[in-house]
């Protein structure tokens, strides 16, 4: 049985909150630390907004804004959420660029705004058709605040929208590697705590949701070992 902790016992509070100061500067010494190239998970998320005829959609955690862009180019409405201060400034100056500059099709449009994902979302309920985020849910975030996040973005999803996220997962090779902050969460080398999700933890985030796709897959060095999850909200 997964355990949840809403008083945070057991969790290095401290050491999660200074993520935030730690992305920051890692954002403003390496603009593009990903590189400009769209994820895998984004080309795959694509193709299935498209053939759902799903246009506005809800990116959170878009880091340096790679898979961002890549929406607003498919023509996609992009909400694009992060709580990087530098993110979202140099997102929206990218976006600006390309956009002034016709590099962008005309449809796609990007909104960013910083945001804490760990409070209420600023949007109303049934806001969205679909919501994306690669690598958010194995950011620090207790699992109590995964599912409070999970429900919210159920909440501003329209009736049938689709729920996508990629999260590294406990076979992952730097799962119990680093320093321990609790409940399945690693600060590994360079200094970045990471969530991983067990499928068991997986299942308990879905709730109010049916479960499409899960799909395990590699991605970058050691490699990392991900799964892709896809969820429609019940109706």
């Amino acid at each position: 049985m997964v355990k949840m902790s809403q008083k945070g016992e057991d969790i290095d509070k401290g050491a999660l909150n200074r993520q935030q100061d730690h992305w920051e500067c890692v954002f403003s010494s390496n603009v593009s630390m990903f590189g400009k190239d769209p994820s895998n998970p984004a080309l795959w998320a694509s193709e299935i907004l498209t053939r759902e005829n799903k246009k506005k959609v809800l990116e959170l955690g878009f880091g340096q804004g790679r898979d961002t862009l890549y929406f607003a180019h498919e023509g996609f409405e992009v909400f694009a959420l992060d709580y990087s201060e530098k993110g979202v400034e140099c997102l929206t100056g990218t976006y600006r660029q390309l956009h002034d500059s016709k590099q962008l099709n005309s449809d796609g449009s990007i909104t960013a705004i910083r945001h804490d994902v760990r409070e209420r979302l600023p949007f109303e309920d049934g806001t969205f058709d679909a919501c994306y985020s690669h690598m958010l849910y194995c950011m620090p975030l207790t699992t109590f605040e995964l599912c409070s996040l999970s429900s919210e973005i159920r909440r501003v999803l329209k009736p049938a929208g689709l729920n996508i996220y990629t999260t590294r997962h406990t076979n992952d090779p730097q799962y119990r590697t680093g320093i321990y902050r609790g409940e399945d969460m690693w600060e590994i080398q360079g200094g970045f705590i990471v969530h991983f999700l067990s499928r068991e933890k997986i299942d308990l985030l879905s709730k109010g949701y049916d479960i499409v796709d899960i799909t395990e897959f590699e991605e970058g060095d050691l490699p990392k070992k991900l799964y892709r999850v896809t969820l429609r909200k019940k109706s």
